[in-house]
């Protein structure tokens, strides 16, 4: 059995979004690129053909990568998001106690995750010790980089 992708609504319509790019422009450009370079003739030495079925190749995999993901999704109702703990789609203000600094994040599925965006993976280390906490309360996390404690401030959507 096939994991479950858990999905904002936001993330879902991304996915989509992506999916629907690579089928209908994506596809034909790569199409297109192939023809030029089958025109140039000598297969053996046309690195522009290469690289052309390389992209394709990438293309039909991440095509095939979304529709498997989308088969196992479930999407996050954020309006039944509560704010007594934190959840995947919980929206969490943290304090650092090592830094005394405060951070922002949302808990998103692994596939949405981007920490420059401030979105953590639920199954990131900091993601997977915060589900199930409580404003107020103080969390331990074990990093690569050894142990963060986090203070939770505060849950909203």
């Amino acid at each position: 059995m096939e994991k479950q992708i858990v999905l904002t609504a936001e993330g879902l319509k991304n996915l989509e979004k992506e999916l629907e790019n690579l089928k209908v422009v994506r596809r034909k450009e790569v199409a297109e690129k192939i023809k030029v370079a089958l025109s140039f003739g000598d297969l053996s030495e046309n690195s522009e053909y290469d690289e052309a079925k390389n992209e394709q190749a990438i293309i039909e995999a991440r095509i095939i990568e979304i529709e498997s993901m989308l088969k196992n999704v479930k999407v996050i109702d954020e309006k039944d998001i509560s704010t007594d703990k934190v959840h995947v789609g919980s929206k969490i203000k943290l304090k650092d106690m090592k830094y005394d600094e405060t951070v922002e994040y949302k808990i998103v599925g692994s596939s949405e995750a981007d920490p420059r965006e401030g979105r953590i993976s639920d199954e990131s280390p900091v993601g997977e010790a915060l589900i199930g906490h409580k404003k107020g309360q103080t969390v331990k996390v074990n990093t690569p980089s050894g142990v963060i404690k986090y203070k939770i401030l505060e849950i909203f959507k």
